[in-house]
């Protein structure tokens, strides 16, 4: 008798333990890995328009930003804050109508008047992350 309270235990203990690692397994399972497109934005050869102008695109740069935000393909935009060569950063969502592959995001950045006057170049990079751990703050 003692011998099989002894193995129910065991048994018991061993049922738990695979059913908290199964539990893990699923959680991590469950962990969403989705494709984004990162685009960094540098300096472009054109910067010598007068600061009218200069104004100008970049009162259209930000409105663009404004208008692929509030259509769901950019998930985030910023600038860098120390006046070197990197200028700022997209990042598109891959799963967005219009930024599936590189070339649709080129197109949309081709929209930018700040990349269209040549006072901006970028690289774009596919960029994988869980959209669980990041995005969760509002417009850029």
């Amino acid at each position: 008798m003692k011998y099989s309270a002894l193995t129910a235990l065991l048994a018991l203990a061993v049922a738990t333990s695979g059913f908290c690692q199964e539990d893990t397994t699923r959680k991590n399972a469950q962990m969403q890995i989705d494709q984004y497109w990162f685009v960094m934005l540098t300096k472009g050869a054109n910067r010598i328009q007068d600061s009218v102008k200069a104004a100008e695109i970049q009162k259209g740069h930000l409105a663009n930003i404004t208008r692929l935000y509030n259509e769901g393909k950019l998930k985030v935009a910023g600038p860098f804050g120390d006046n070197g060569d990197w200028r700022g950063i997209f990042i598109f969502d891959a799963k967005a109508a219009g930024c599936a592959s590189k070339e649709e995001v080129e197109n949309l950045l081709k929209t930018d008047p700040a990349i269209a006057a040549g006072r901006l170049k970028y690289e774009i990079h596919p960029w994988w992350t869980s959209p669980d751990a990041n995005f969760k703050h509002g417009k850029p």
